[in-house]
């Protein structure tokens, strides 16, 4: 393991409890009843506990969309050709894609990432490139990439939070651009999860029964020729993942080392989050769990990592699109820790506790 990667994980500290305490007490005293504006309390406490701030602002906000290609499509796992990635993300660079909708939305920046795009790309002032090979090998012959390449993949997207950090950054959002990543992303997921493949494979762009058959055994040949090892994330990446897959794992760790709150989108950046997990157990701690997708592995994972979906829109879409409608919740979540009136402020009665609940209270 490298300098950098190492010194990531070394930095992820859990949530800071004082600033949870706090951001607590103030959420109990806002003028509505206890409890009353459910998940959107919790998140608020959440995002405090993550910035260790009991009042926390995310006026930086940034979505990474990163983009790969992999060779597992040459086995016929998608409709769509390969050079639809690299059609894709110039769409995103000239702005046209869902995307930049809902980024613009919700008042984020999205920070486009070239992770190994076949065919590359000119000098784009909007493209940053942290390419680690033209796309990944074919894993139902071999390993996708090298441990090494798993690792520089890790690693780039680590340095992409660090820049991005000197922008300003208060959270971050996953996503994702890719011919065939829901079937590397189905092969992480079984492995980590020791689910059926069966179980945890979908329609991806939306193939039909007699495809999502064929992409299932082909899964099922890739793990038995690469015998990925469930307990080493960087194996199993290496083995059966994508380039951008890793760049996200690497994504989420450096906002965790930063405390940085991390929305993660769909069935692809959820795979990025079981690399991360692997590495470092205490990252769940920052994820928020943007949606649950219509991908069948997609709620196998979050039940694995402990996270419960904002949202089920049934999306499917990728590029981040979810994890925008997800900062949006999370940032009104603190605007509403911050912006409500306490009782006391307001001059509005607080509710009347009975008789019974005050005594069991000074009785312990």
């Amino acid at each position: 393991m490298t300098d950098s990667l190492s010194r990531v994980l070394k930095a992820i500290k859990p949530l800071d409890e004082s600033a949870m305490a706090a951001a607590r007490k103030r959420q109990d005293s806002l003028t509505k009843p206890l409890g009353s504006l459910g998940r959107l309390e919790e998140l608020s406490i959440k995002i405090a506990g993550i910035r260790g701030e009991p009042m926390p602002k995310l006026e930086h906000k940034a979505i990474v969309t990163m983009a790969a290609d992999h060779g597992v499509v040459a086995e016929g796992v998608s409709l769509y050709p390969q050079e639809v990635s690299r059609q894709m993300v110039l769409n995103f660079l000239r702005g046209y894609a869902a995307i930049n909708v809902l980024a613009s939305q919700v008042g984020a920046r999205v920070a486009v990432v070239d992770m190994g795009v076949i065919g590359g790309f000119p000098p784009n002032p909007g493209l940053l490139c942290r390419m680690i090979d033209f796309g990944t090998g074919n894993m139902a012959l071999g390993p996708a990439m090298s441990r090494q390449q798993a690792i520089d993949a890790l690693e780039a997207g680590i340095e992409v939070v660090e820049a991005e950090m000197s922008k300003g950054l208060d959270i971050v959002a996953t996503g994702d651009m890719g011919i065939g990543n829901t079937t590397a992303s189905s092969a992480i997921c079984a492995v980590i999860t020791s689910e059926p493949v069966e179980k945890v494979t979908g329609r991806g762009a939306g193939i039909d029964d007699e495809q999502l058959m064929h992409k299932v055994d082909i899964i099922k040949r890739a793990l038995e020729i690469n015998q990925p090892d469930s307990k080493d994330s960087i194996d199993v990446l290496a083995k059966v993942g994508g380039f951008e897959i890793g760049g996200l794992a690497g994504v989420i760790l450096a906002a965790a080392a930063h405390r940085i709150p991390v929305v993660i989108d769909g069935f692809i950046s959820g795979a990025a989050a079981l690399i991360a997990a692997g590495l470092s157990p205490q990252v769940k701690d920052y994820l928020i769990a943007a949606h649950v997708s219509a991908e069948a592995g997609h709620r196998v994972l979050l039940d694995f990592l402990g996270l419960r979906p904002l949202l089920d829109l049934e999306m499917r879409l990728g590029e981040g699109s979810g994890a925008a409608l997800g900062i949006f919740l999370v940032e009104a979540s603190v605007n509403i820790l911050a912006g409500m009136a306490t009782f006391n402020e307001a001059g509005v009665s607080e509710a009347e506790i009975p008789m019974e609940a005050k005594q069991s209270e000074e009785g312990g």
